[in-house]
């Protein structure tokens, strides 16, 4: 059975700060070790989504409000 994101999140989220700050630090680094097609696909979904929120009309306060809301 495959977690949800949002389950994921959950469950690190139950974690001790301890364990967390040593997720976040793996997870931080499995990022530095993706390729240069990994990284251009990355920043190609990000303007993708960048574009959708300012078509939609979204406000930058908005966007940063809802970022912050998703990182807790």
């Amino acid at each position: 059975m495959c977690m949800s994101i949002e389950e994921l999140e959950s469950e690190a989220m139950k974690l001790d700060p301890k364990a967390r700050a040593r997720l976040a630090g793996k997870l931080l680094e499995s990022l530095e070790s993706l390729s240069d097609e990994e990284n251009e696909q990355l920043w190609a979904e990000e303007a993708r989504r960048r574009d959708s929120d300012a078509d939609a009309g979204r406000t930058a306060d908005e966007v940063l409000r809802d970022a912050r809301d998703r990182l807790g």
